[in-house]
């Protein structure tokens, strides 16, 4: 497979595990190239904290801060094969899903990469509500 390959990847629901809304139980790879990244977190370039105490505002950084290292790699959210989510406060689900929604539904198909998403008491920067590490295959 050639760097300008696209790669195989193949989201399988069988039915006997149910249809999930905005991820995939399963997603296969065939692939030139797998892109690790590491947990992207609500800072700017300059090292600064978006959206102290707003979830919301935090979200859509860490989606932007994922997309730039995406096209870093000559990527884009549909090369996306597995997210793993860290939010501090499980309340904040549905505000994740909106920014999650919009981020993915950049891409046609709109991406659903296999997801585990989990509360954790805290994250590396006190002001953080929300990281996310991905893989992608290229």
């Amino acid at each position: 497979m050639t760097r300008d390959t696209m790669p195989s990847i193949v989201r399988i629901n069988p039915p006997e595990l149910g249809t999930p809304p905005g991820y995939s139980q399963i997603v296969q790879v065939s692939s030139g190239r797998i892109i690790f990244i590491a947990g992207q977190t609500a800072l700017d370039r300059d090292g600064n904290v978006v959206g102290k105490n707003d979830f919301a505002a935090q979200a859509e950084q860490v989606f932007r801060n994922l997309d730039i290292a995406l096209q870093a790699a000559g990527c884009t959210a549909g090369n996306l094969v597995k997210l793993t989510v860290f939010l501090t406060d499980m309340d904040n689900l549905a505000r994740y899903r909106e920014a999650r929604n919009r981020f993915f539904g950049l891409v046609t198909p709109p991406a659903t990469p296999a997801v585990t998403l989990v509360e954790v008491s805290k994250l590396y920067g006190a002001d953080f509500m929300i990281e996310i590490d991905a893989i992608a295959a290229a």
